[in-house]
């Protein structure tokens, strides 16, 4: 039933007379003025959300819950294990600013598992446990695409619903303020990152959300930050809350662990969400321990059911054996002799930087790739089979594009809420890789 709706939206769009450059250029135009842009690219050259059935989000949302709540538990367990703790990777910085209680339980506030889905199921490739971005997209992309004729008709004839992560986000921040032993009703936030970076206009829509429901929010770079009297300020703002978007390495390589905020938030002087202790889950060696029956015995059998069924074959790239499809190998001679069936990863990095796709290299360019990960932290995965999807796509005209897509739930305290959609003609799916997103629509009864 759900292939056929969509084909019949998709087919009702690309007939639509009323769609013209005109609009297209309206429709640009308001990206741009809610923030869906990624420097000063429009993120969303899409007529339509992604379209999911209530059976299959449910799905995929609750295996990503209990995944990260597995991780968790790996993570707890690691902090209390200095050899489970190595196998993670961390910099000395990143270790000594993980070992300090962040003063609430919960190992990421706020996280998102990415997945690609296909025929035969999902898989989840990565843990954005550090600082996701894309949260504030579902209201805007709303804003852009439920307005369209074409999309008011569908909505009035099926039962939907429509996520909140932006909410969530806001909830799951005063509960964790209040759990570190927060007292201010409504508690100043600071969005903290460095400035100009390509997502600050994202920034910019979650600072007006959070202002609108009575918590002052500012956005700044971390050396703008002072310790002054005890407390954290940025300027005249004393900041209660740090919604951290800088990412932890390059903060630690800029500015050190005596860093304002660093010391701030060792001494219980702010509270900030993502905490330093994150950055261990946020690892890619993560998935390596996931998927290692050597380390099945840290996991329930609900959760290593899971973790076979979702979590693809990973390993840290280094000089040994391995156990792959039941047999032994040299696991460098199985990478090179296996090209086609692997992608090398950075065990730390972002946005599709220093990722090798095994079955897009030449056997030159994939030696040398081997050759970096062995000198470099990588992690060698498994490749996942994932779907190509119609998507209606405007230009100087609407087509129908046959784009790769994944689906990445947001998680708040490991609850599921919403996803960000990415969409691509490259098998490299990320925006900063000149991808681009659209909206998620869940349809009920289905």
């Amino acid at each position: 039933m759900l292939p056929r709706i969509v084909e019949e939206l998709d087919q009702r769009i690309v007939n639509d007379a009323t769609l013209t450059r005109a609009l297209f250029a309206e429709i640009v135009d308001a990206q741009r003025e809610l923030g869906l842009v990624f420097g000063d690219r429009p993120t969303c050259p899409f007529l339509r959300p992604h379209i999911i059935a209530r059976s299959q989000y449910d799905e995929i949302v609750q295996a990503a819950g209990t995944i990260a709540s597995a991780i968790e538990k790996l993570v707890n367990r690691a902090l209390d294990q200095t050899e489970l703790l190595a196998r993670f990777g961390l910099t000395d910085g990143e270790e000594q600013m993980a070992r300090i209680d962040p003063g609430y339980a919960r190992l990421c506030i706020s996280s998102r598992l990415d997945s690609y889905v296909s025929e035969s199921g999902f898989q989840f490739l990565e843990y954005n446990a550090e600082t996701p971005a894309g949260v504030g997209d579902q209201m805007q992309l709303e804003t852009v695409l439920f307005k369209l004729d074409h999309f008011k008709e569908l909505l009035a004839q099926h039962r939907h619903w429509r996520p909140s992560p932006h909410q969530r986000l806001l909830r799951a921040l005063l509960s964790a303020y209040r759990e570190w032993g927060g007292e201010e009703e409504h508690p100043q936030i600071a969005i903290v990152d460095w400035k100009g970076v390509a997502t600050e206009s994202e920034f910019h829509v979650l600072r007006d959300y959070f202002s609108r429901e009575g918590y002052a929010t500012v956005i700044c770079d971390p050396r703008e930050l002072e310790l002054r009297k005890g407390r954290l300020f940025v300027g005249d703002f004393r900041i209660d809350v740090v919604y951290k978007r800088v990412i932890i390495h390059e903060f630690l390589e800029t500015c050190a662990t005596d860093h304002p905020l660093a010391r701030a938030y060792a001494d219980r002087r702010v509270c900030m969400i993502n905490s330093f202790r994150s950055k261990i889950a946020h690892k890619k060696a993560t998935f390596a321990m996931l998927s290692d029956p050597r380390f099945s015995d840290l996991f329930t059998d609900d959760e290593n059911k899971l973790i076979r069924r979702h979590i693809p074959w990973t390993r840290r790239v280094e000089r040994t054996s391995t156990i792959f499809d039941g047999n032994e190998y040299d696991l460098l001679d199985l990478i090179k002799n296996e090209q086609a069936r692997f992608v090398l990863k950075p065990n730390d990095d972002y946005g599709g930087h220093g990722v090798f796709l095994g079955w897009e290299c030449s056997s030159e360019q994939w030696e040398q790739a081997i050759a970096t990960a062995v000198d470099h932290a990588y992690v060698v995965q498994e490749r996942v089979a994932f779907n190509k999807i119609s998507m209606p796509t405007f230009g100087d005209s609407v087509q129908l594009q046959e784009l790769f897509v994944d689906f990445n739930p947001f998680l708040f305290e490991n609850e599921p809420e919403g996803a960000l959609i990415r969409l691509s003609s490259s098998s490299l799916l990320n925006i900063t890789a000149g991808g681009g997103q659209t909206a998620l629509l869940v349809l009920e009864g289905m």
